[in-house]
Parts: C-alpha cells; sequence; structure tokens
C-alpha cells in the first residue's frame, strides 16, 4: 500500500487500519498507548479527516458537559438541530438514527478519542457503547469505529478486557509505540532539524521516542539549549509533565508514580516480590495490574534472568523521559536556567552510560539484524549472580538457537571505544564465569556495543561481535 507523507513511520498500524477500511464487515478499532505517543495524529492523518462523526472526551469534566459537547458535535455532521441527550444511551441512540440517514454510503467512519475520559463514574457509558455496537453497529457492513485512549487502565480493562457486552467484541486492537531512533531521526528531519546521529541518540536518551516531546524542539537551539529551555527555564514544559503524564494515564496514579520512582533507584531491576516488600503494600493484585499496564504502556520492561524463565521475571525502569526526570529534574530546586549545559561532566556520564543501555535494550530488532540473527530464534535476558567472593552480572543476553550466546557490553562516549588488557581479560574472567555457573554447551560470544564504534587495536580481535551506534538506526 501506499503509506502517508505525514505520517512518520507507523507502517505496519497503517497497514492493520488499511486492512480495516478494505474488509466489508463492522470493525472496531482500538488505538491505545501512552500520553503525546500520537495516536490522534495516526488516525487523523491517516483518515484525512474524513469521519462521519468525530467526538472527543475532555479530561474531568461533567457527564453533563460531556454530552453538551457530543450534542454540539452531532448537530455539526447531521446539519441538523440536536437536543441534548439526557443520558448516554439516549446519545447513542440520536448517533444512530443519523448514521441511518447516510444510505448511499459503502464506508461510515466514526472517530471517538479519548474515550476513558467519557466515562465518568456512574454515567452508563460503557453499556451503551456496549448497546451501541452490539445492537447496531456490529452488523454493519462497511462501518468503522474507531477509539482511541491514553488512559491505558481503561483501555485495558474496561475496554479490551471487558467481561460484559463488549467482550472480545474489539476487532483491532492497535498499541502505539514510541518512535525508534530512525524514526526519531525522520521525525526531526521533518521539522527540519538536522542533527548529527550523535546528538539525535542523546535526544532519544532524554526524550524518548515520543512525537509531542519531540515537536517542542527548537531548530535555532542546541541540543543542549533545548533541554535546559524545556526542563529548567521557569515555564519548562516537561517538568510540569510528569504529575500529568500519571494522573491522566492511570485511574491509581500514586501507585504507579511509587513503582517507577522505587525503579529508578533499582537500575537493574527488582521482581514482583520485592516490589512487594519494598513498597509495603497488601498483595491484593493491584500491583500485578499496575506492572503489567506500566509494561503496555512503555515505561517498564519486564524480563527474565538466564535460565530462568518464567520465574522471578524482573522489572525495569525503561521510559527515557521519566528516568530523565526522576534522575535530573524532579529534586532539582535551584534557580540555573542552564543547569543541563552547566551539569558535571561526571553526573552526566554516569547517566548516560545507563540510559544508552536502555536505547540499545529498546532497540534489540536492530542489534540482532546487525548480527545477521534476524532469521534465527533467539531469546533476550540478563544474567546476574552473587556470592560471598564474587557478583557479575551481563544486561543483555541473546540465547540463540543455532548453539551460540551473545554476552552484550554496551559503552556510550563520545570518541571510539579503545580496549585495555585488563578489560579484555575482566570480560573474558566474567565469561567463563558465566559458563561455570549456567552450565551452558553454547558458544559464547563477547559482544560490544558502543556508541562512537571501536578503536581497532591489538585487543579488538577478542570481540566476536561488534556494532556502533549506527546499527541502531537500522
Amino acid at each position: 500500500m501506499a503509506y502517508s507523507s505525514t505520517i512518520i513511520g507507523r507502517k505496519h498500524e497503517q497497514d492493520i487500519l488499511s486492512s480495516c477500511i478494505e474488509s466489508n464487515r463492522a470493525e472496531f478499532i482500538a488505538v491505545y498507548g501512552r500520553r503525546r505517543i500520537g495516536k490522534t495524529f495516526l488516525v487523523k492523518q491517516f483518515f484525512g479527516n474524513t469521519f462521519d462523526f468525530y467526538a472527543t472526551g475532555v479530561y474531568k469534566i461533567s457527564r453533563q458537559e460531556q454530552l453538551r459537547l457530543w450534542q454540539e458535535q452531532l448537530a455539526k455532521y447531521s446539519g441538523e438541530k440536536c437536543t441534548k441527550p439526557k443520558d448516554w444511551f439516549e446519545a447513542f441512540d440520536q448517533l444512530r438514527m443519523y448514521l441511518e440517514t447516510l444510505k448511499g454510503k459503502d464506508k461510515l467512519i466514526l472517530f471517538i478519542d479519548e474515550l476513558p475520559w467519557l466515562d465518568t463514574p456512574k454515567s452508563g457509558f460503557i453499556r451503551a457503547l456496549d448497546l451501541f455496537w452490539n445492537g447496531w453497529a456490529a452488523e454493519r457492513r462497511g462501518l468503522k469505529l474507531v477509539v482511541c485512549g491514553s488512559a491505558t487502565t481503561w483501555m485495558t480493562n474496561k475496554l479490551l478486557a471487558d467481561k460484559g457486552g463488549l467482550h472480545n467484541r474489539v476487532t483491532r486492537p492497535i498499541r502505539l509505540a514510541p518512535f525508534t531512533l530512525k524514526e526519531t531521526e525522520e521525525y526531526l528531519q521533518s521539522i527540519n532539524i538536522a542533527w548529527e546521529r550523535k546528538d539525535v541518540l542523546d535526544t532519544y536518551m532524554i526524550l524518548g521516542g515520543t512525537p509531542f516531546y519531540l515537536s517542542l524542539l527548537r531548530q535555532e537551539l542546541t541540543l543542549w539549549q533545548n533541554i535546559d529551555e524545556l526542563f529548567f527555564s521557569r515555564d519548562a514544559v516537561l517538568k510540569a509533565e510528569y504529575n500529568f503524564l500519571f494522573s491522566s494515564l492511570f485511574s491509581e496514579a500514586t501507585l504507579y508514580r511509587r513503582i517507577v520512582e522505587l525503579l529508578a533507584t533499582k537500575l537493574m531491576g527488582m521482581t514482583r516480590s520485592e516490589l512487594l516488600e519494598q513498597l509495603k503494600i497488601i498483595d491484593s493484585g493491584k500491583l500485578s495490574i499496575a506492572l503489567d499496564n506500566l509494561v503496555k504502556c512503555d515505561f517498564l520492561r519486564c524480563y527474565q534472568a538466564f535460565g530462568m524463565k518464567n520465574r522471578n521475571m524482573l522489572y525495569q525502569l525503561s521510559d527515557m523521559y521519566t528516568l530523565f526526570y526522576l534522575r535530573f529534574v524532579k529534586n532539582y530546586h535551584g534557580m540555573n536556567e542552564h543547569a543541563w549545559s552547566n551539569m558535571e561532566e561526571g553526573k552526566r556520564n554516569v547517566w548516560a552510560g545507563y540510559a544508552f543501555e536502555q536505547v540499545c535494550i529498546l532497540h534489540i530488532n536492530q542489534i540482532r539484524s546487525a548480527l545477521g540473527i534476524s532469521g534465527i530464534a533467539n531469546d533476550v535476558c540478563s544474567w546476574y549472580y552473587r556470592n560471598k567472593e564474587q557478583s557479575a552480572q551481563i544486561d543483555l543476553i541473546i540465547d540463540r538457537s543455532d548453539k551460540a550466546i551473545d554476552l552484550c557490553e554496551m559503552k556510550y562516549s563520545d570518541n571510539e571505544y579503545e580496549l585495555k588488557k585488563d578489560y579484555v581479560e575482566w570480560l573474558r574472567r566474567r565469561r567463563d564465569l558465566f559458563r561455570e555457573v549456567s552450565g551452558t554447551k553454547k558458544t559464547l560470544r563477547l559482544t560490544m556495543i558502543a556508541s562512537a564504534g571501536i578503536k581497532q587495536n591489538m585487543y579488538a580481535s577478542a570481540l566476536q561481535g561488534k556494532l556502533s551506534m549506527e546499527d541502531l538506526f537500522l
């Protein structure tokens, strides 16, 4: 198919939307993902705003106000004066009667944005939507109902996992993920920011692949000047974003913030049982739901330790914006509006090393491609070992079905990384310890992903895999 020139990336999502449009059956499409990820933009640009009806929920207003706005939209599209509906059952009935007047159209495109915000307390919204879909819309060939929502707990629990009439009624769920590095580069170029890839990488390490955050960058400023303005200036936009981000996404925002703020102090990650103990909460199932939602919204990654499948899963904070905010912004109370530009290099380097590791893990598909193992079955995990005498950990392991394992080391630096004798010996000792403890018989490959590449010297041959920042842009 021909992809929209106004949409950066999102090819898979456009393929799904295209197949929905081409099908003759009624389609119920739910687009969800974290706030600011571009859900509304994708739908509006893909359909070119050619909707037969469009309405949007508004954050924290009453049911009566939501119904009034719905009435205004219905009047706009129908061209008829509409009475204000007394409840959501009447509102959807009015929508049905209007749509039935459009008899000559093969396709009917309905878009309801920020669907969760329409479901105010005791509003009856979800059951009215249930009746509209199951009682009429699902039988209308060519009707396409597209809904969006940033409130992930609502979208996953009340819509996608509804136990009532909407159970399994969504025909095409689409979870919108952050941009990759390549897509971030393409987006920045589309807004006339032509930075070198090192700056694009640094941008990603701070803002992640969230389109709205990237849209705030100003082309006339350097990256560091932009970060000062967005996080440390008097009216810094992204300093105020953090609290609203969680309250708009999750119904129990306090618990979600506590989880991510605890994980920000435990960079390797924590198990569910460790989180329960540290958070001092009762094991009622709420933590599992919160962790699942945070993973679905790309705030956390869930991974396993080598050799421990489906046991002691580790949760690790992986959202780049949140990592940066909690490390440098949340507890900063100074008056220096150029705090990032004037940051001590040592503090910046410690953060950068960890942030680069997360970027690499988020681009595991690109790493597989660069290693030439895209077509080989493989598992991604980590490994850690501790006893009284020694400890070791490997943050990224690719366990391959071709009887090899890549033990990956990730290094961030401004210049080519130069291997030294003592460091190579340390890598080999850690490799040998991994073999001894794990008991694996597979070939162990020392692989390094260095942001600026690896300097060729007499020790570089100790690595079986050598990747650079460029490979992450595949």
